[in-house]
């Protein structure tokens, strides 16, 4: 399954490059940019060095704090502390998807360089938005379902599922009640696998669009700003979804393939955006079309799984429908989170 990741992530990454050298690839630009002291190409270039470094070091240790951090026992996914944790991380995609992907591809599709009709005429951005959070669902059901039937006597890790069958075998009169236990546990590490890979791709689609808009500016007062903020931002997204990889309880080598693509797909944009700087004009008609559709879709995506496979899962779930005081906890963490990405708005 690692190698089968591995390959469909790097056909991804590779259709993401040609379509946006095919694109993004022009020279027809709307408004030209004013020469003021903040654009130098030539001081922009160690800022996008760093800003490659520091992103790709802080999205590594986010993602895979959950992962090596699971043996001490207060971080473990069964303690509260984990749930804390994971809300506040979940806070997070949802400023992600609301404060900042969003709003940027209502900018983008509503520019005064895009034609009266049809882009001022129809709002694209929240259609595209909906569209994507319906295909999600779509997808998400969709999986789950195919999942499950081909992964029936997979789905339990192989130390587990060995002593689980062996207290099922010798406790014959218990039978019944260790099955069905064994098909809820099945059923919900299924989920968890599934949220995991769906969530990955929606972080994927955006990393790569905010380092593609960083790696080809170049202006060295807002790249400054945008290395703190995104730092920021993929340091705790990375938290989210090394949390959600730990709850999927996969084998060491998928865990390791899906926190590397995620590490890597900002520096890889920004990488992208760099060598395209000659020809990508962010203000030029392609560029708003083909950035601000993809920024709609991702949001959608992002703000379904921050709501629906994360918080609702959660806070609908046992654990802290048990709890009064943990939901309350839980709460300010993911108010915590949102205030944090929201307040990040303000200079990325």
């Amino acid at each position: 399954m690692a190698s089968k990741l591995l390959k469909i992530t790097s056909i991804f990454f590779l259709l993401i490059s040609m379509f946006t050298v095919q694109v993004l690839s022009v020279v027809e630009e709307c408004g030209a940019v004013e020469n003021d002291s903040c654009n130098d190409k030539k001081k922009a270039l160690p800022l996008k060095i760093i800003a490659i470094v520091s992103i790709l070091i802080t999205s590594m240790i986010g993602v895979s704090l959950p992962l090596i951090t699971r043996s001490i026992p207060a971080l473990s996914p069964e303690r509260s502390l984990f749930v804390i944790v994971k809300c506040f991380a979940a806070g997070i995609i949802l400023g992600t998807g609301f404060m900042h992907v969003l709003p940027d591809s209502f900018d983008m599709l509503s520019s005064s360089c895009l034609k009266e009709n049809p882009w001022h005429k129809f709002p694209f951005t929240g259609f595209v938005a909906m569209l994507s959070a319906l295909v999600t669902l779509i997808v998400d059901s969709m999986a789950t379902s195919i999942y499950s039937k081909k992964n029936k006597n997979e789905v339990l890790p192989e130390s587990q599922g060995d002593q689980e069958m062996a207290v099922v075998n010798t406790a014959h009169s218990h039978g019944h009640h260790f099955g069905s236990k064994l098909d809820v546990e099945g059923s919900q590490l299924l989920r968890y696998r599934v949220i995991a890979m769906v969530l990955e791709l929606g972080i994927i689609v955006h990393s790569v669009v905010i380092g593609l808009s960083l790696g080809a500016s170049n202006n060295t007062c807002s790249i400054k700003g945008l290395i703190a903020a995104l730092c920021f931002h993929q340091m705790f997204e990375g938290m989210g979804l090394g949390g959600c990889i730990l709850q999927a309880n996969y084998k060491f080598m998928k865990k390791a393939v899906m926190a590397f693509f995620f590490s890597v797909t900002t520096p890889f944009g920004i990488a992208l955006g760099m060598a395209l700087s000659t020809t990508y004009k962010e203000n030029s008609p392609r560029a708003l079309i083909t950035v601000g559709l993809l920024n709609a879709s991702s949001a959608g995506l992002l703000v379904y799984m921050a709501l629906v496979d994360l918080l609702a899962a959660d806070f609908m779930g046992p654990k802290l429908q048990g709890s009064i005081k943990l939901q309350i906890k839980s709460y300010i963490a993911v108010l915590l989170g949102a205030g944090g990405m929201s307040l990040m708005a303000k200079w990325a």
